[in-house]
């Protein structure tokens, strides 16, 4: 039987919002695995689908920069938020921006290997590593084009133009007015920013993430009574409310707050004079992904899981 660590009760306790004792009799009863054990919880009501952690595990920015139909969005993380505030920092962090967006170089290694003022950027970071004297590290990137169209951005509570701790990309595939496709992906970014879609349509969503959401909402149908077709379509109707929250076409639009994200792109094409197509897009949150260190609870967390 897999060991029910004070580590696998944290990961559930945060990722669930459930307590301590409920995430660790969840753990065990289904042998420490987490996805499994969430899943019983949410069945019993003690945790949230879409429970999020609101703290972030490191600091720095989020850049974005675009030039017509090709834009990328580069993460780059310190240890502390002051440091973020730090002219070396943003300096270094426009000039890389910029490298990349010039340069069209759309992976880390990539960025890290180009020449940056007769040094590697790599080299270039580590030196500033020395002068500030706190860790930093360039953590991500990545790119859209389109053949014909626009990339819009937008930086949500920007610390500096382009530069802040949300920053979103758009690729509009359209032969359209290029400045009302650029007003549309920037509204467009806006959305996203706020709304967190989880993928484009819905065949971009993981099949195990559907299958998991459709065992949820299929146990708490049948605990209803009521006749199997009925059933059935009580699962068919949470699925699409499920969509309706994290699948970005699906979702309602937070401008004007009535309108399928895939409809305003529809109703688009008489404005921009042209078919609109969303090619894609990139939402870049600092932080989000990164292992957290341990937090103040974790002697009682360990307490309990031994226990």
């Amino acid at each position: 039987m897999t060991e029910i660590t004070a580590k696998l009760v944290a990961e559930l306790r945060e990722k669930s919002g459930a307590g301590m004792l409920d995430c660790k009799k969840a753990l065990v009863e289904h042998n420490g695995d987490v996805e499994k054990a969430m899943d019983h919880l949410r069945k019993k009501g003690l945790a949230s689908a879409a429970k999020k952690s609101s703290r972030a595990a490191s600091q720095g920015l989020v850049s974005v920069a675009a030039s017509g139909n090709y834009g990328l969005a580069l993460e780059l993380n310190a240890e502390t938020d002051f440091v973020s505030r730090n002219d070396q920092f943003q300096k270094f962090l426009n000039d890389v921006t910029d490298l990349a967006l010039k340069n069209k170089i759309d992976t880390i290694e990539k960025l890290k290997a180009a020449q940056l003022g007769g040094k590697t950027v790599e080299a270039t970071l580590t030196d500033l590593i020395a002068t500030i004297g706190e860790n930093m590290a360039l953590r991500r990137l990545q790119s859209l084009s389109v053949g014909q169209g626009v990339v819009a951005t937008y930086v949500h509570n920007a610390l500096l133009p382009n530069r802040g701790k949300i920053g979103v990309l758009v690729a509009l595939d359209s032969t359209g007015d290029k400045e009302k496709l650029g007003a549309l992906g920037r509204q467009l970014a806006m959305h996203i920013a706020a709304a967190r879609p989880e993928s484009l349509d819905v065949a971009g969503l993981s099949k195990d993430l559907i299958a998991r959401e459709r065992a949820v909402y299929a146990d708490k149908a049948q605990k209803s009574g009521k006749p199997a077709e009925i059933v059935e379509k009580m699962i068919e109707g949470s699925l699409r409310k499920f969509y309706e929250q994290v699948v970005l076409l699906e979702q309602t639009f937070v401008i004007d707050g009535q309108t399928k994200i895939s409809a305003v792109l529809q109703n688009a094409t008489k404005d921009v004079g042209a078919p609109v197509k969303l090619a894609g897009y990139v939402r870049y949150e600092l932080g989000e992904g990164v292992e957290k260190k341990a937090d103040d609870f974790a002697a009682e967390v360990a307490k309990m899981a031994h226990g």
